[in-house]
C-alpha cells in the first residue's frame, strides 16, 4: 500500500468553503499523512530536515492548495525553495525523491471555461501548472494530471460534497495502486477517472 503525504497550504482555512471540506474527507484515511504547513509553520520557519524526512517516508506527494494568482500560496513556495534543494532533491547527486509520484490538488475561483485559450485566463490549468510539473520532473518524480475544483465561489454545498468524496476516492485509488496509469496520463484532470 502506498503512503501518501498531503502537503497542504491554505493561509485562511477558516474562510475556505472548499479546501476545509476536502481535507476533512481525507485526513483520517489510512496511510495518508496530512502536513498542514500554515498550521505547522505560521512564522514561515520551516524545519527542512523534518520536512525532507517526511518526504522520504512517503511514496506519493500531494501539493494541495488554493490557486492563488495562478500559483501557490507563499508558504508552499517557501517550502519548495527550502526543502527541494540541489544535491538532495535534484542535481547530479540529488536523487532522494526519484521514483516518487506527485499530484497537484487545487481549487480555483474561476469555472473550467475561463481556463482555456478562448477564456478570460487565456491558458489552461495544465499550462499554469507547468512550474509544478517541471519541479517534479527535475526531482525525477512522476507528475500526474491534477485534481481540480473549479468555481469555488459559485458551486453548491452538494457539489462541494461530491468533490470531497471524489478526492477521497482519488487518494484511495493512488494508495492501493488502483489507477490505470495509461488512461490517467491521457486525462486532463485526475477527476476525469473517478466515476
Amino acid at each position: 500500500m502506498n503512503r501518501i503525504l498531503v502537503e497542504f497550504a491554505h493561509p485562511a482555512i477558516q474562510k475556505s468553503r472548499i479546501n476545509r471540506r476536502l481535507i476533512q474527507a481525507v485526513k483520517e484515511l489510512e496511510n495518508v499523512t496530512l502536513n498542514d504547513l500554515y498550521e505547522k509553520y505560521p512564522d514561515f520557519f520551516i524545519d527542512v530536515k523534518k520536512e525532507q524526512q517526511l518526504l522520504l517516508e512517503h511514496d506519493i506527494i500531494v501539493w494541495h492548495h488554493p490557486f492563488y494568482w495562478y500559483s501557490a500560496p507563499a508558504l508552499l513556495k517557501e517550502w519548495m525553495d527550502l526543502v527541494l534543494v540541489h544535491g538532495w532533491a535534484y542535481g547530479e547527486h540529488g536523487r532522494m525523491l526519484e521514483g516518487k509520484t506527485v499530484l497537484s490538488v487545487i481549487s480555483t475561483g474561476g469555472r473550467l471555461e475561463v481556463y482555456s485559450k478562448e477564456g478570460r485566463n487565456r491558458f489552461s490549468i495544465q499550462e499554469f501548472l507547468v512550474p509544478f510539473k517541471q519541479s517534479a520532473n527535475l526531482c525525477r518524480m512522476e507528475y500526474l494530471p491534477p485534481f481540480v475544483v473549479h468555481g469555488a465561489h459559485t458551486i453548491s454545498d452538494n457539489e462541494i460534497s461530491e468533490y470531497a468524496e471524489n478526492y477521497k476516492k482519488a487518494l484511495t485509488m493512488l494508495r492501493s495502486d488502483a489507477v490505470d496509469r495509461d488512461r490517467l496520463m491521457k486525462a486532463a484532470y485526475f477527476n476525469d477517472l473517478i466515476e
